[in-house]
């Protein structure tokens, strides 16, 4: 598979993912809201969640369905928006649940957390990664400028590329997940502290669906 993409497309292609993937959109800031609210584990979670959701826009892509979204501004405004709210709800259950948060963090040491709540996550993570607006144009408008169509299997180049694109971005999101659920860690040390950072992560992520939902469209 890799002769049917040139190096230099694959790293012009890397290159460009990066740049992308290290501004921080609404999947990072997702995974850092998630990392404060709920610690480590739930970040990682997140993480995988939020990259199988991101491949899915390339398969999307890949055979076909991405035009579609591309081309319909109804189609994709609708789509925006349904992240958008689904960002706000869980933004509000955050903040809502933030009292608890000192018990959370003790189930998360002690690993008594884990089980049907890491499903959970991972699914939210999934519907987030789904509906980023920001991967959804990146991928139907620029992935298929670095498809070769004269040396063919156009659909498995782009899923070459995508897994490129998703690799880089499962190594930054678990980075910066990682980075906020150390620094939830000394917010643990004070149940005010704690209250303070289940609520930032809540307004984080309620930010970040209005942000979503303003988000114009790049033509």
């Amino acid at each position: 598979m890799t002769a049917m993409v040139s190096t230099d497309r694959l790293l012009a292609f890397a290159a460009m993912s990066f740049l992308l993937i290290v501004v921080p959109g609404p999947s990072v800031l997702f995974v850092i809201g998630r990392a404060l609210a709920q610690g480590r584990r739930a970040a990682l979670t997140t993480v995988a969640g939020n990259t199988a959701g991101a491949y899915v826009l390339v398969l999307a892509v890949a055979f076909g369905v991405g035009s579609i979204v591309e081309r319909s501004v109804l189609v994709f405004t609708a789509l925006k928006l349904a992240g958008a709210a689904y960002l706000v709800y869980l933004g509000v259950r955050a903040w809502r649940g933030r009292g608890s948060l000192r018990e959370a963090f003790a189930e998360d040491v002690s690993g008594a957390g884990s089980g049907p709540g890491g499903l959970r996550t991972f699914w939210e993570g999934f519907a987030v990664g789904v509906t980023n607006p920001k991967t959804i144009v990146f991928f139907a408008a620029v992935l298929p400028q670095f498809v070769d169509r004269a040396q063919g299997h156009v659909a498995a180049q782009m899923l070459l590329l995508g897994l490129v694109f998703n690799v880089i971005a499962l190594a930054s999101d678990a980075v910066w997940g990682l980075v906020a659920a150390t620094a939830r860690g000394w917010f643990a040390r004070s149940p005010r502290r704690l209250s303070l950072v289940g609520g930032v992560g809540g307004l984080t992520m309620i930010g970040l669906g209005v942000t979503v939902a303003a988000t114009g469209r790049k033509d």
